[in-house]
């Protein structure tokens, strides 16, 4: 936006001739019966009047300002350039009594009411008012403000105010130690001085000024600029009679001159795109999940069922909010057993086909859908549903909108100065620079603020790889190496480990998820030892190799039969989890069940098949909405799930609704099954019963609780029954029963069975292996 300028040149302009001559002060009337009225309702911070009213002329014969402002100040301040107009505006003491003086762009007048007082500034020109009353002390007072139409508004004055943030705060973000920075930075109602309004505080360290603008002053910052809080770069201002739902955005002026309007950083609840304004709320909300949240941590997550349906909000049932979600997800996802669902990106980004991966506002979850407290009732909905929630969280990366938090201050300030490390090459947006304290600690603390102020029981961290490599995505030439000459990124680390250390000691219970695809040593390592201190990973060797087996025919696949086996070669290395995420089922990559080969009927048979080895396999699982009930279509965030698909118009016997089912028992025995999940990162849980099986294209493995109770999963991975088939089992086992059965024809298999517990040999069981199936057996 082009910059407001005074209309005197400040370096030619004089100093008003009343500075060569002080007169009396410019107290027009002093009408005690009008300051013992009672005082008008409050109005809001900056009334002006509507669009294109004149300012007043300056009225022949009228007094002159007692104290005038100093030329060059008065210049920074109309250019909203000034760092400490609470200096100039206000009311202070002086030698002949109480100055004051207020900016009111466009008004007639301004009267200073005080008990005992009414008395009307002179107008300085500019929408600036002066006076100095022969006051002992500087009282309390409001202003009245009356415009040219006749309008008048009495009100507070926002520079009659001390700082409302403490030495502590200011010093805990210079430090970039501030676990709860959003109590300090934002907008937030309060009471201050027994007055109500809304503190203003944004971090913006080498700008040359910050106003405040809003629906409240028809986007026109002029009148209301922030005062500098020293060395921590924080601009202040306590705004009385704004309150809750107010809009509002920071213009900042840049160390060139150039004004820009931006949402606040910190803002806690936004406009709903497109509209881009930050919006002034306060949480009212009381939870009743207290059982959930005293007991979410009783267990270690890696030794716990964790098994975690992800979905889009916004398309998982298009056309619900907060609200709506809550009455139809939980009861959704508690009947199909998943004891998790992954959100993806809930902050609020500006372009809905980016899912939530672009964030603009990362305190804010996405008004597309709510307000806050809307999503603190879905949130608390499932966890009186006993089921826990993770989020996807991006700190790897922020979209360049110019009234974001690209250049936010009009220099690299969130992002990091050097461009090849600033520039994301893959998605054309700017990476943080993970080396600024505060930038640091607005992420740290943005990770605390999710799990504490939502309840959140996870955070599942975007694109952790594109984060620790600086040759990411970047060719020859195009990165710079770190001071020992590598490509790792110290200040990433530094970061990671930081933010996993601050979560898990402030918030017990939560994990943290690292989408990591590379082979980084120690994720999931304690930060103690050297790790980042991730509770869990997403093993993505492990779904690429078994999505590779998987979309071969039968008849291929004892050519690729490693790939279903090497994930246990580094299976120990890391705290897993299986994805099957939205990643693997969009832009091309089919979904789930259409990467399967053969008719139709066959490859229902593989999906199922997958399924059940997916969950058998050592290592949490991960599933994305729609593969739980096989739709034939890529998923699309214009229309989400076919549901369609499952209603009774569609449904023939173990179709889609069939593997619906199996999902839920997979789910149901696998929460009552500990060697399923007890000892899933421990070598002790897991062991070969034929691996080698290629040419069988069949893959069968024991799983081991703590005690040591076994369960026996089989895969045959070919369209052929094999009868008497000989597997090693451990001794000690008289038979072997049949938990669950992917071929069962309640799931739309054909129904291939062992019916009766099969009897054990010494160290080997026969059984009878179902088509394209996977079948679990625990001792008789």
């Amino acid at each position: 936006m082009t910059p407001r300028r005074p209309t005197r040149n400040p370096a030619t302009a004089q100093a008003p001739e009343a500075a060569k001559t002080p007169k009396v002060p410019a107290v027009k009337s002093a009408q005690p019966a009008r300051a013992a009225q009672a005082p008008a309702p409050e109005a809001a911070a900056l009334p002006v009047p509507p669009a294109g009213t004149p300012p007043r002329p300056r009225r022949s014969g009228e007094g002159v300002p007692a104290h005038p402002v100093d030329a060059a100040d008065r210049w920074r301040l109309l250019a909203g350039e000034h760092h400490d107009p609470h200096g100039l505006l206000g009311a202070h003491r002086v030698a002949q009594g109480v100055a004051f003086r207020a900016l009111r762009p466009c008004a007639q007048a301004v009267t200073v009411l005080a008990e005992g007082v009414r008395a009307e500034l002179h107008d300085d020109g500019d929408g600036l008012f002066s006076g100095v009353l022969p006051l002992d002390e500087v009282p309390r007072y409001r202003l009245l403000v009356t415009y040219a139409d006749g309008h008048e508004t009495e009100t507070e004055d926002p520079y009659r105010f001390l700082p409302t943030l403490g030495e502590l705060d200011l010093h805990l973000i210079g430090e970039g130690r501030h676990e709860e920075l959003w109590t300090a930075l934002g907008a937030h109602p309060m009471t201050h001085q027994g007055v109500a309004g809304t503190r203003f505080t944004v971090w913006a360290p080498n700008a040359r000024g910050v106003r405040l603008a809003g629906e409240f002053s028809y986007w026109d910052g002029t009148g209301l600029p922030l005062r500098s809080l020293g060395r921590s770069g924080v601009w202040e201002l306590f705004v009385p009679g704004l309150g809750e739902g107010t809009l509002y955005k920071f213009e900042v002026v840049g160390p060139d001159g150039h004004h820009s309007l931006r949402a606040d950083p910190m803002a806690r609840r936004t406009q709903c795109p497109p509209e881009t304004a930050s919006v002034v709320t306060a949480s009212a909300y009381e939870w009743r999940d207290q059982e959930w949240m005293a007991h979410r941590g009783d267990r270690p997550v890696h030794e716990a069922p964790f098994s975690v349906y992800e979905l889009h909000l916004a398309s998982w049932r298009p056309g619900l909010g907060y609200r709506e979600l809550a009455e139809q997800l939980p009861a959704y996802v508690k009947e199909l057993g998943f004891t998790h669902v992954e959100l993806m990106p809930v902050s609020e980004h500006p372009y809905s086909p980016s899912w939530g991966y672009q964030v603009t506002s990362y305190y804010a979850p996405t008004a597309r859908l709510g307000t806050p407290d809307d999503f603190r009732f879905l949130v608390d909905s499932l966890h009186r549903a006993g089921i826990g929630v993770l989020v996807d969280w991006v700190p790897a990366h922020f979209p360049k909108d110019d009234w974001a938090l690209a250049r936010f201050d009009g220099t690299p300030l969130y992002e990091h100065p050097d461009p090849r490390r600033a520039e994301h090459p893959d998605w054309g947006t700017l990476e943080f620079d993970y080396g600024r304290t505060e930038v640091r600690n607005f992420l740290v603390a943005n990770a605390v603020y999710w799990c504490q102020e939502f309840h959140i029981d996870g955070l599942r961290v975007d694109a952790v790889a594109s984060m620790l490599y600086l040759d990411y995505s970047r060719e020859s030439g195009e990165w710079a190496p770190n001071e020992y000459g590598g490509r790792e990124n110290f200040d990433a680390v530094a970061f990671l480990q930081e933010m996993n250390a601050t979560v898990y000691r402030r918030c017990p219970g939560v994990v943290t998820i690292a989408e990591e695809s590379t082979a980084w040593e120690g994720v999931t390592r304690p930060t103690d030892s050297g790790g980042l201190g991730f509770g869990l990973k997403w093993n993505m060797g492990w779904m690429h190799d078994s999505l590779v087996y998987m979309s071969k025919e039968p008849v291929h696949r004892k050519y690729h039969h490693n790939e279903m086996t090497f994930s246990m070669v580094y299976a120990y290395s890391e705290n897993y989890v299986l994805p099957i995420s939205h990643d693997e089922v969009v832009h091309g990559k089919q979904a789930l069940v259409t990467k399967m080969p053969g008719d139709w009927w066959q490859r229902r048979a593989n999906h199922r098949a997958y399924l059940g080895f997916m969950w058998a396999h050592p290592g949490k699982q991960l599933l994305f909405m729609g593969q739980e009930f096989a739709q034939g279509a890529e998923w699309s965030e214009a229309h989400g799930p076919e549901w369609w698909l499952t209603e009774d118009a569609y449904h023939s016997a173990g179709d889609h609704r069939g593997i619906r089912d199996l999902v839920r028992d997979l789910n149901a025995v696998y929460a009552a099954t500990p060697a399923l999940w007890e000892r899933d990162t421990v070598p002790e849980g897991f062991q070969w019963s034929l691996g080698d099986a290629g040419e069988d294209n069949v893959l069968a493995f024991l799983r081991y609780d703590a005690q040591g109770s076994p369960l026996l999963a089989v895969s045959n991975f070919s369209p052929v029954v094999r009868h008497d088939y000989r597997l090693w089992a451990p001794e000690g086992t008289a038979a072997w029963a049949e938990v669950l059965n992917t071929d069962d024809a309640r799931y739309g298999g054909s129904d291939v069975r062992n019916a009766d517990p099969v009897k054990a040999e010494p160290g080997a069981v026969r059984l009878t292996l179902p088509p394209l199936a996977t079948v679990w057996f625990r001792p008789a």
